[in-house]
Formats: C-alpha cells, structure tokens, sequence
C-alpha cells in the first residue's frame, strides 16, 4: 500500500493490479485529481488493504496471479458496498457479466479513455455518497416523483404500468450503474424468469417510447449489448 497524496478528506482510491507498468500509468493520470491513491499488487493483499483503510473506491483487475478478480469482488461484497470498477483485458461479454453479477459497479476494457475512466469513477462516487435516493429524479426533460409514484415528460404525466414503473424506479435507484439481464430479471420477475430476457426487452423498449425522446436513439436508458442496461 503506497499513498501517492495526502488529505484525510480526499476520496481513497485502491488499485489492485499485480502489473507495474497500469499502476504507474493510474498514478500519472490520477495524479492531477484530488485523490488519496493506494496500491495493492494481488487479491489477497488488495482484501487486506480494503478492509485496513475503507476505499471510496477500488479500481480492480481480473487476471490477478493469487486470486481472480471474480473471487475478489465476491469477497469484499460479503461485508462492503465500495464501488468497484473493473479495469480487465478481458472483452468476452460472459467476463463482463460475470463481474458485474459479483458486485461490481462498471467494467472498462484495457485500453481505456482517460476521460472515460474519470467519468465513470465520479459517477460511482456520487452515488456511494448518495445514501438515500433523492424524492424526485430529474434528467433533462424526465422528472419522476419516487413518493407520488409520478412520472413526467416535459411537465406532462406519463402513464406507466405497474412493471415499467418497477422497472424505471430500479434503474434509477443505480443510476450510472450498469444492471444485467439476470440482475433485472430477478429484482423485478423473479428467479423463475431469469432465462426469459424477451420479457425485459419488451418492457424496456415499452418504458423508452413512453419517456424518451427518441426511442430509436434513447437518451436515458441506454443499451450494454449483450450485458444489460444502464441509466445514464
């Protein structure tokens, strides 16, 4: 473990990667942002500092030589809800899923955009200080009231189903995040539909014709292929 800034009231960040030469780029390119960097080089050691100096925020690799990234994350959620975004060469979508199943909060593949990767970092650190949501959500023209159970499209109410609004109040309660198929399948229909993505596809495209602008082009819930969905 390495603090690379000082500051007790900076956000800590944990990046665990057992390769020198990604850790040593994350230090030049977080170095300008007002973070507390620390490091672990394996699972087991990143497990230690997690539970030492409870990171804001871990930035974790999958092919770690001790202990897989998976095991990792499964780990650390059994008591901690830190955002961890996944940094991993791996593209195949099943990695991808299977990480996010665990518990992880985003999944960027190596190589990566800079600005991208803060991006996703701010937004995770948003809503980790987020501890209850906010009574009404408002995105551009989109405004929904979570205790009147309204919701409006440029001031006029929209008519849900029962099940659309289930769907829009889960997505918005992890706004940023990305949910899979199986993880929206079992918050809303239950296990017995998880080998059922038809049902949620349908009710997706129904929730975006009634609250986007452009369903064909959404501007609110966008598409993982293959993964899930995310509210942006």
């Amino acid at each position: 473990m390495t603090p690379e800034t000082a500051g007790d009231n900076l956000p800590r960040i944990l990046i665990i990667d057992d390769e020198v030469a990604i850790r040593r780029f994350l230090r030049t390119v977080l170095s300008s942002e007002e973070f507390s960097l620390h490091e672990a080089e394996h699972g087991h050691a990143g497990l230690s500092v997690t539970a030492t100096i409870r990171p804001d925020l871990i930035l974790l690799d999958l092919g770690l030589p001790d202990l897989d990234g998976i095991e990792v994350i499964k780990r650390i959620r059994e008591w901690s809800q830190v955002p961890i975004i996944v940094l991993s060469v791996r593209e195949r979508e099943e990695d991808k899923i299977a990480a996010l199943d665990a518990g992880a909060d985003d999944y960027l593949t190596k190589p990566f955009g800079v600005g991208e990767l803060l991006a996703r970092m701010r937004a995770s650190l948003r809503r980790a200080r987020q501890l209850t949501p906010e009574p009404t959500f408002v995105r551009d023209d989109l405004e929904v009231n979570l205790e009147l159970r309204r919701v409006l499209v440029k001031g006029l109410e929209v008519q849900l189903t029962p099940t659309e609004y289930d769907l829009l109040k889960l997505l918005i309660s992890q706004a940023g995040k990305v949910l899979t198929h199986r993880h929206i399948l079992n918050k809303i229909w239950g296990p017995s539909h998880l080998e059922q993505p038809h049902v949620l596809r349908v009710n997706i495209s129904n929730l975006r014709r009634k609250i986007e602008p452009d369903p064909a082009q959404p501007r609110y819930i966008t598409t993982e292929p293959g993964i899930g969905y995310r509210l942006v």
